[in-house]
């Protein structure tokens, strides 16, 4: 009974946290702690890779029954605007529930809304300890195992981060993803 109540305050904290952002970024200054985990692909994929590069972030898991979905299909309007507008920028997508989530699972899962692999990445093949420090430390977001289900608490904001590592600006990834802003952005930090 505790933990469902624990999940439950969770969930609207989340919520709370997600709405007083809505449509506009938050602008920060938090470097990506270095990693080097695998894509869709089997491919290593670091920090310093992408160096020199812009890229927005999000955290995503392929057995996700409640935001992901979402997500995943806002990452993927957002790919095709970029693309639109001749906007280059990388796209990575963190798993949150690395147990499940191989290679295979992410391609299949990312195939589902037409990802273009040439600039998005999803990565796994680290622990959840793992994952769940990374993600605290680079983008102050916290993640958790719903002991009532086989679902992970998870943030639902897209980070932007800069060439130089550091995440600038976070923007709802769930509901009035703005798309313009995100756009306007990246242009600004590609000069």
């Amino acid at each position: 009974m505790k933990r469902a109540s624990l999940c439950v305050i969770i969930i609207i904290m989340m919520l709370i946290f997600a709405a007083c952002g809505q449509g506009k970024a938050k602008q920060l200054n938090m470097p990506v702690e270095p990693f080097q985990f695998m894509n869709q692909d089997e491919k290593l994929l670091s920090l310093e890779d992408l160096r020199g590069k812009v890229w927005v972030a999000d955290l995503v898991f392929t057995y996700c029954s409640t935001v992901c979905p979402t997500m995943t299909a806002n990452m993927a309007d957002l790919q095709k605007r970029l693309k639109a507008e001749g906007v280059e920028a990388e796209l990575v997508s963190f798993s949150v529930d690395p147990e499940r989530d191989d290679p295979a699972a992410l391609k299949s899962y990312l195939s589902k809304f037409n990802a273009d692999f040439s600039n998005w990445h999803a990565l796994t093949g680290y622990d959840f300890n793992t994952i769940k420090t990374f993600v605290l430390k680079s983008f102050r977001s916290a993640i958790a195992k719903d002991q009532a289900s086989d679902q992970v608490i998870h943030g639902t904001s897209f980070y932007l981060v800069n060439a130089e590592g550091n995440v600038v600006a976070k923007y709802d990834g769930m509901t009035d993803t703005p798309y313009d802003q995100i756009i306007k952005d990246i242009k600004a930090l590609q000069g």
